[in-house]
């Protein structure tokens, strides 16, 4: 059987948990326990030197890296299958899990510790300008579809869903983007959704750590 390793409240993990449980995957589930650092101990390290989660274990078989993950688990298990086969529709696809990568997770750090003491009572209307930039670009490639592949779901909502979803609950309101709003709520209706997502008091001690980490980087890059 598959061994998972992940976080709940990592959104990085969530999108093989979510992959894995709308696909109806067998898996193991592993707590790494990032508060207590069990992602730096020998044992973890043998699996992923650079102490990130999420792992895949496959036999002898270990997978590190959100989207390799992915990847393996849709070309071994292709039913349902979650990514298209037509050559655009894949860069599509892969278009946006990047940009999500690359644009969107980076600037989750700061939201939480901006919104540690509000993000759950009320969300701010103001959307920052690189945020703006991409959910623009989201709601442009979503259009008029339910889903970022059209009438089925992919990666692409797999991956922006363990992302944004999230995000709303810390603050970012989707009110001038009508059609990511009702994306979001289409997904948060999916049973994988509902199984993976923190309860409020799970995402409050997440939000306290984070924000811990966020000031002792700025101390250390202060004192550089």
């Amino acid at each position: 059987m598959l061994k998972f390793y992940y976080h709940p409240l990592s959104p990085i993990a969530r999108r093989v948990w979510l992959a894995m449980l709308e696909k109806a995957i067998a898996f193991e589930p592993v707590l790494v326990d990032l508060k207590n650092r069990e992602n730096l101990k020998p044992d973890y390290l043998a699996l992923n030197p650079f102490h990130h989660v999420p792992v895949m274990v496959d036999g002898d078989l270990q997978i590190l890296e959100s989207f390799a993950i992915l990847d393996y688990l849709e070309a071994k298990f292709p039913t349902p299958a979650l990514s298209p086969t037509n050559p655009a529709a894949i860069a599509r696809m892969k278009m946006v899990q990047l940009v999500i990568a690359n644009e969107l997770m980076p600037q989750l750090p700061g939201l939480v510790f901006s919104n540690a003491d509000s993000a759950q009572s009320k969300a701010d209307p103001t959307i920052p300008p690189k945020l703006d930039t991409v959910l623009t670009f989201l709601t442009a490639r979503l259009g008029t579809d339910d889903y970022f592949g059209g009438d089925r779901l992919s990666l692409a909502d797999v991956t922006a869903g363990a992302a944004l979803p999230l995000m709303t609950r810390l603050g970012v309101n989707l009110q001038a983007y009508p059609s990511l709003g009702a994306w979001c709520d289409r997904l948060t209706q999916r049973t994988a959704w509902q199984q993976t997502d923190p309860d409020a008091a799970s995402l409050a001690a997440w939000q306290r750590w984070i924000t811990l980490m966020v000031k002792r980087q700025q101390r250390q890059i202060a004192k550089a």
